[in-house]
């Protein structure tokens, strides 16, 4: 099934508990890319310091999720995930798509466990 026929069905199927994922501030200055060297259908994009997912592209097969050390990858049907879908959207559609695993930033575990990360580092790298 091809990504775009996926997409159709899927919009389709919302009202079915068909989810998308989607990547939250964990991500945020630590940009492991474990989930994107798992990923069926490429459907990441990088931005300065952090990863998104397209949710259209999503085929929400969930092999990702538990690839990400940080935690980083949710379900959008978790508390607190509408804002994360937003962006996730609308940075998808702005930043360059990534197919294969980089090495993470030389500093990343020393923003492993820090909170607020979207407040203080987050750069729309437009």
């Amino acid at each position: 099934m091809t990504v775009q026929l996926w997409a159709i069905l899927k919009k389709k199927l919302k009202k079915k508990n068909c989810n998308d994922y989607i990547v939250n501030d964990k991500c945020i200055k630590c940009k492991l890319t474990d989930c994107v060297d798992v990923c069926p259908v490429d459907c990441f994009y990088e931005g300065k310091n952090m990863l998104v997912i397209k949710p259209d592209e999503c085929i929400d097969c969930g092999v990702c999720e538990p690839e990400c050390p940080v935690d980083a990858i949710k379900a959008d049907t978790e508390p607190g995930s509408e804002q994360w879908l937003e962006i996730n959207k609308k940075y998808s559609e702005i930043w360059p798509n990534i197919n294969e695993k980089k090495d993470p930033p030389t500093d990343h575990e020393k923003f492993k466990n820090e909170q607020n990360k979207y407040e203080k580092y987050f750069k729309e790298n437009l």
